[in-house]
Parts: structure tokens; C-alpha cells; sequence
């Protein structure tokens, strides 16, 4: 029997803008994901080239954690006020070049403090272009009139792909980390000023002028109250934390926990993300058959045995079955959290930048924690704490359940 999914109103675009829409967003988050996973695929170079024990690399992760939450904290004004588009045709440009300067401190100025303040502000870039793309997509996805948000955070795991490949590939080259960022950067500046071109309004027809709308700061930081904002944060908490820590900790733990060369580590990471990819691609007809809740469920169940196989078995191909395990576990959380916090479409902004929020103290909490119990008990045990957080999100992910619609069935 079919499960009810949340109606959406149709926008009045013609298809073929629609579709130029989607397509703008795909490039759009492959752009982030490229990003995020170039960077976390040389995190073993970095730490030799500042010479950081773990617990230092996880605090200079802290710093772009810090920024996450500072530009998430304020997306949810800034995309209400000023538009998706325009958020992120100027922030990710900065956000491309705050990340080459990192590179340039990592190696050139051999400076902690100067990495630790680009990656701050290449993280608050980051976080509100994620609160913008997510909100244009979750608008989008009601104008197609079908699921989509898997697909476009499968697109930012395509370019975790690419961004690993690309990281391996610079790591086996050998080549120095600011060229193989800045050419990144110049491709993430070149598609985003392509890509934004084709970004619509976001706002529905007919709630423009809505009264229940939120429209000042106050009344936006007023979502904070609703519980099922709160519980949807939970389970994109538990996700995020269960994403996060493979792109931070993977390719390190392989080096240093499991003793495999740096190459195999940035491969094996890439492993993760293709892994992440399939169940996202593959998802999306899951969830309409089956519903958010017991694909949560499911996903869940998969990262728990994969990150158990990952953390105690010291062999190479099994740790490979983990780590595509871990991956499909780690592959549809955050998208459906994004799609639950826009189900009711006055709010969007306001929700999608509070759930964001909360999820992302994943990665303000994360990498420094698992650094810290690192030093104490080795990388490998210290990723123990992942289940924790991917337990408390399955526990909760009742909150992410479709609303129901007058025929809809069940």
C-alpha cells in the first residue's frame, strides 16, 4: 500500500525553466561537494605538513565547523531577505577562495592560525550557501511535483566523488596542495557563476503574502519553539555526524589507525562517497514506496554494521564492505531531514536554517571530540561515538513522517 507523501503546489514556470532550475541546483551542489571532500581527501598531508597530532587536526576542522554554524545561524535571514540566488552567487566564489587561502597557509606560510581563519570563513560561505541550495531545492522539488531533494544531495556526493578522485590523484602526483586547490577554485567560481543564472524564485505562488509568513529576524528564530523542529534536527544531527565523520576522519583513520598508505586512504574514502552516491540516486524511489521513516530506519541499521565492521575488523576488503555499508547508512539522512523541515512552505527558510543548524553542530562537535578521544584511545575506537548519534537520530526519526493530506491513502 502506498504511503502518503506531502502535496506540493505547482509553481506557474514553464517546465523547461523548471527543469533549467534542477539542473542549475545539481551543478550547484556538486560545486559544495567537490569542495568539502578535495579538502578532506589531503587532511593526512596537512596534518604532516603543520606537523598536528590528531587532536590538533580536529581543531583546525573546528574552525570551519565555527563558521558553519555562524553562517547557518544567519542563512535563515539572509536567504528570506536577499533570495537563494543571490546568497549563493556570492558566497560560494568566497567560499572557493577562502579554501585556496587555507592551502596557501597549510604549505606557504606554514601557519595554523592564518588555515584556522580561512577555513572559518570558507565554512560560513559554506553553511548559508547549504541553507540557500537547500530551500531552492526543496521549491523545486514541489515544482516538478515529485521527489528530488535525495538526487540533488546524491549530486553533492557526485562531487565528493570528483573532489576525492581529484584528491587522490593529487596525492599520487604528489602535487602541491595550493595548485590542486586552486584549480578547484576556479572551477567551483566558473559553475557558480554559470549555474546561479538558471536559479528561480523559491517562494510559492499564493504564500507571498501569506500572514502567517515569517518575516523579521525575531520572528524567524521563533521556529526554535516548534518540537518537530527540534526532533527533525535530531535525526539530521545523528546523520550529519554519521556523513561528517567519514569526510573528516576516513582517509586519516586508514593512515594511522589501519596502517594503509595515504593513496589507499584517499581511495578508500572515495569508496565511501561512491557508496553514499548509489543510495542516494537509489533512494529516492525507496522513499516513494516505503516512506521516510523506515528508509531511516534502514539506513540506519547499515551504518551501524558498517561502522562496527570498519572500527574491528584490521583487514583491507572487509573494511572496504564496512565502508560501503557505512555509506548507504550515511546516504539519506540529511536529505530527507531537508525535505521534512520544508514540508510546510511559509516556514522553509526559517526551519531549513534551524535543522541545518542543529545538524551541523555535527561538525562544530565532531572533529575535535572524536580528535581529543583519538589521542586517548586511537582513532579507529574513538569513531564509537558515531553510533551513539546515528542511534539517538533512528530513535527519533518517527518526526520526519509525510503530513498527511485529505486523499491521501495509506
Amino acid at each position: 500500500m502506498s504511503r502518503p507523501v506531502a502535496a506540493r503546489r505547482q509553481l506557474p514556470i514553464v517546465a523547461p525553466g523548471v527543469k533549467a532550475w534542477r539542473n542549475a541546483l545539481f551543478a550547484i551542489f556538486a560545486a559544495c561537494g567537490v569542495s568539502l571532500s578535495s579538502l578532506a581527501a589531503r587532511i593526512p598531508a596537512i596534518s604532516i605538513a603543520l606537523d598536528l597530532t590528531t587532536a590538533q587536526v580536529g581543531l583546525l576542522l573546528f574552525g570551519a565547523a565555527v563558521g558553519s554554524i555562524i553562517g547557518l545561524l544567519a542563512a535563515g535571514h539572509l536567504v528570506a531577505t536577499f533570495g537563494s540566488r543571490r546568497v549563493v552567487v556570492i558566497l560560494l566564489p568566497v567560499a572557493a577562495l577562502a579554501l585556496t587561502f587555507t592551502s596557501v597557509g597549510v604549505t606557504i606560510l606554514g601557519s595554523f592560525a592564518v588555515s584556522f581563519v580561512a577555513l572559518i570563513v570558507f565554512g560560513c560561505c559554506l553553511g548559508t550557501c547549504d541553507v540557500a541550495m537547500n530551500v531552492s531545492g526543496a521549491a523545486n522539488e514541489r515544482a516538478l511535483g515529485r521527489s528530488t531533494m535525495p538526487i540533488y544531495h546524491a549530486f553533492f556526493s557526485i562531487g565528493t566523488v570528483i573532489g576525492a578522485g581529484w584528491g587522490a590523484l593529487a596525492q599520487a602526483l604528489d602535487l602541491p596542495l595550493p595548485v590542486h586547490i586552486g584549480i578547484l577554485a576556479v572551477v567551483m567560481i566558473a559553475t557558480t557563476l554559470i549555474a546561479t543564472r538558471f536559479l528561480l524564485p523559491e517562494v510559492d505562488a499564493g504564500t507571498a503574502e501569506d500572514p502567517h509568513q515569517p518575516t523579521t529576524w525575531r520572528e524567524r528564530l521563533g521556529i526554535w519553539r516548534d518540537p518537530r523542529t527540534i526532533l527533525i534536527g535530531l535525526i539530521v544531527l545523528g546523520f550529519a555526524f554519521t556523513e561528517g565523520s567519514s569526510n573528516d576522519w576516513t582517509s586519516y583513520a586508514m593512515v594511522n589507525g589501519h596502517h594503509a598508505t595515504k593513496t589507499v586512504g584517499a581511495v578508500v574514502y572515495g569508496i565511501f562517497v561512491v557508496s553514499m552516491t548509489i543510495g542516494r540516486l537509489g533512494g529516492v524511489r525507496l522513499i516513494d514506496r516505503f516512506g521516510r521513516v523506515p528508509m531511516l530506519r534502514a539506513t540506519f541499521a547499515f551504518a551501524v554494521v558498517g561502522l562496527l565492521i570498519f572500527i574491528f575488523v584490521p583487514v583491507l576488503w572487509i573494511d572496504i564492505v564496512g565502508i560501503v555499508l557505512w555509506g548507504f547508512g550515511a546516504s539519506l539522512g540529511f536529505p530527507i531531514g531537508m525535505s521534512a523541515a520544508a514540508d510546510d512552505t511559509r516556514k522553509a527558510a526559517a526551519r531549513v536554517s534551524a535543522v541545518a543548524t542543529i545538524g551541523y553542530c555535527a561538525f562544530l562537535v565532531g572533529p575535535p571530540v572524536i580528535g581529543l578521544l583519538g589521542d586517548h584511545l586511537g582513532i579507529l575506537h574513538a569513531l564509537l561515538l558515531v553510533l551513539v548519534l546515528v542511534g539517538l537520530a533512528g530513535a527519533v526519526s518517527f518526526a520526519a513522517r509525510e503530513p498527511i493530506h485529505a486523499g491521501s491513502r495509506r
